[in-house]
């Protein structure tokens, strides 16, 4: 029996046979309007002719865009950079005055957040795994208000101040999963980056003591509801994966191959934690060969799937326009094969 693309990610996540693994391709904007315009459909065609099976909820509020055109307004209130294909906060709001009585927080309660959501949930039924979007979660989100360079000096000069700036992040956070959990969320996913190419950004010490609590109260609701947890978190963060097991993660996105061995990974966790992600958007889909692209894909599917399910296969970041057009088609061929 063929199973729906929501039926197979919760499978997959969950270790349970499927009759093929479920596939996910993330992209940025400039890139989803060149696969658009490569594969000849609409942009809001384009997850289902790359066959994505997993749909991230957004809230639905104004967008704002500075005077000068160069930074975009998130719901927070950290102005990304408009000129950058990935992220870059060009506009930090408490940077200057990190009053946090002060600052303008947004209203969690907002009965518009989740009118785009609300709609989503109704017209896909059983064709897509829907959660939400609760990327910078917690400390990219305390940096995007404060300055990555600040929030760093004050996780050890100031972390009181870190943690009270945490707490208010974690407080709306809560507010905003209850309601996604009400309208019938499949599960969580989570983005917050911890890592670098060769390190966590801090000790292991640093953010058991700071960040594990706080991320477990927002893991806390979807564990609760019998919801599995998605997270994404790039870099070399090895230390700090079993920690994230026990608080109750299921799957670990995007499982970088060039800071975390995918062998390592599933010896540690087999049964324990589901993978996704793994074809690297770093070097080989920009730089490799379409039969390099098909190797990267099996490769990964042998050593992160070799029982045939606890795999979400992806490539390890969203799609850039740097990777090749017949890169994409050569893993959309491979993770075909996974049937």
């Amino acid at each position: 029996m063929e199973l729906t693309r929501r039926e197979r990610v919760l499978r997959a996540l969950t270790y349970q046979p499927v009759d093929r693994l479920p596939t996910q391709l993330n992209y940025t904007v400039s890139m989803g309007q060149r696969l658009a315009d490569h594969f000849g459909v609409d942009v809001a065609e384009l997850p289902a002719r790359l066959d994505n099976h997993l749909l991230r909820l957004d809230m639905t509020y104004e967008q704002r865009i500075s005077a000068d055109g160069k930074a975009r307004y998130d719901w927070w209130g950290a102005g990304h950079d408009t000129e950058e294909e990935g992220y870059y906060i060009r506009e930090a709001p408490l940077a200057e005055n990190g009053d946090l009585d002060a600052y303008d927080w947004p209203d969690p309660h907002d009965p518009g957040l989740l009118v785009d959501a609300e709609r989503i949930r109704a017209e896909v039924s059983e064709d897509a795994f829907l959660v939400p979007n609760l990327g910078w979660a917690l400390f990219e989100r305390a940096w995007s208000l404060r300055g990555f360079e600040k929030t760093l000096l004050e996780l050890a000069l100031d972390p009181g101040y870190v943690g009270e700036l945490l707490d208010r992040i974690v407080d709306i956070r809560l507010v905003l999963i209850e309601r996604y959990i009400e309208l019938g969320v499949d599960g969580g996913y989570f983005g917050d980056d911890y890592g670098a190419q060769v390190s966590l950004l801090f000790s292991p010490a640093t953010w058991r003591e700071l960040i594990k609590p706080r991320l477990a109260r927002l893991f806390a609701p979807f564990v609760e509801a019998g919801l599995p947890v998605l997270m994404h978190s790039d870099g070399d963060i090895k230390p700090i994966v079993p920690d994230l097991v026990e608080i109750g993660l299921t799957a670990l996105n995007p499982c970088q191959p060039e800071v975390i061995d995918h062998d390592w990974l599933h010896a540690q966790f087999d049964g324990k934690l589901a993978f996704y992600g793994g074809v690297s958007t770093q070097t080989v889909l920009p730089h490799g060969t379409p039969d390099e692209v098909r190797e990267a894909a099996a490769t990964s599917r042998s050593s992160l799937a070799p029982h045939g399910t606890g795999w979400l296969q992806a490539p390890s970041h969203r799609m850039m326009t740097d990777i090749p057009m017949a890169n994409v088609e050569a893993l959309l061929d491979a993770f075909a094969e996974s049937g």
